[in-house]
């Protein structure tokens, strides 16, 4: 019996696009001989088009792009859900990225219709892309992360001066200013002086109503994979090497203008805190599933934490998928562990008892 597994891909987010090369490529790692694939389209308007069933691999992300009903805007219908034998799917696969996505909206939906799902829960999808109540949590954890400071745009609209002096006297230059709930390194900016902070704070604003503020350290960056559910284990290292002054969206998924070192060149004591911290994070933001952790290691040693990603990409230059292949699960594999632990999840949650 296959698995009835519904691709939820696209949405409204800035990182639709990075959505939709994710989807391409799950589509063609998957075996047909276990799976039955339907696909689930949200568009950049938030329409929701379900697609018929795929009989095998699409060749470009524009077979995956249908469009509403004429007439219609495809507004969500929850039997959407269901398979063309008008039973619910097996298992849901969210591939969204982003706001609208990956931050809790799609995964309480899933929760009020009880279906199954892959990755992590409302808890940890709504802490993980939110940065600041991420590095909040981590705080109260004891994880060690970069002095920050957040804002919110009406503060910043009602007294800019005062907001750009508490950067510059809690953080100094070189700094980084990030939209607080956006991934995929859209609307970051390294800023070295004033006006290139001020322009940071017009740029990070356009994408969210809050942004975060991080010290600029000087250190490499370092990632692991995380995988499971209670009990996650977690990948060996790898090493983001930019070609350019820092990761940002078009080095990381248009022109792969980075070096991805896999094992990553550290000590074992690195390895061993790095590991120990990864699972900390994994357990205080309550994931499951799936994430990728990144750190930085300073020059003296030390590590701290930067973020976990709870939805990381699954294009070709994905370093989620990169790791655990040399780890020892390749992608087709990695996939099916994750749908596993989906159920798994699932199956755990129908324990809870509602009455009393």
């Amino acid at each position: 019996m296959k698995t009835k597994l519904g691709l939820l891909y696209g949405g409204k987010s800035a990182e639709h696009k990075v959505s939709m090369q994710t989807a391409m490529a799950v589509i063609k790692a998957l075996d047909l001989e276990k799976f039955e694939i339907n696909p689930i389209y949200i568009t950049v308007d938030g329409n929701w088009v379900k697609g018929e069933q795929l009989m095998g691999p699409v060749s470009s992300i524009e077979e995956l792009q249908y469009k509403p009903l004429e007439g219609g805007t495809n507004q969500f219908d929850p039997s959407i859900f269901k398979g063309e034998d008008g039973k619910d799917l097996d298992i849901i696969f969210p591939l969204l990225h982003g706001p609208n996505g990956e931050d809790g909206t799609v995964q309480g939906l899933l929760e009020l219709l009880n279906l199954p799902y892959v990755g992590n829960g409302v808890l940890a999808s709504a802490a993980g892309m939110d940065k600041v109540v991420m590095k909040n949590i981590f705080a109260e954890a004891g994880l060690a992360q970069v002095d920050y400071s957040s804002f919110i745009r009406s503060e910043w609209e009602a007294g800019k001066e005062t907001a750009y002096e508490k950067v510059e006297e809690k953080l100094g230059y070189p700094c980084f200013v990030k939209p607080a709930n956006l991934g995929s390194s859209v609307g970051i900016s390294k800023c070295k002086n004033r006006s290139e902070l001020e322009e940071a704070f017009k740029e990070a604003f356009t994408f969210d109503r809050k942004i975060i503020v991080e010290v600029g350290v000087k250190a490499r960056e370092i990632e692991v994979a995380v995988l499971g559910n209670d009990d996650p284990k977690v990948s060996i290292a790898g090493e983001i090497v930019p070609k350019k002054d820092f990761y940002d969206y078009k080095a990381k998924y248009e022109d792969g203008n980075t070096a991805l070192i896999i094992p990553a060149e550290i000590s074992n004591d690195t390895y061993s805190r790095m590991k120990e911290m990864a699972v900390r994070a994994y357990k205080a933001l309550d994931c499951s599933g799936l994430v990728r952790a990144d750190f930085f290691v300073a020059e003296n040693g030390t590590v701290l934490i930067n973020e976990v990603n709870t939805m990381p990409g699954f294009t070709p230059f994905s370093m989620f998928p990169l790791l655990w292949k040399h780890t020892g699960i390749d992608y087709p594999e990695l996939i099916e562990r994750l749908v596993s632990l989906g159920m798994e999840r699932h199956a755990e949650k129908q324990k809870i008892k509602y009455t009393f």
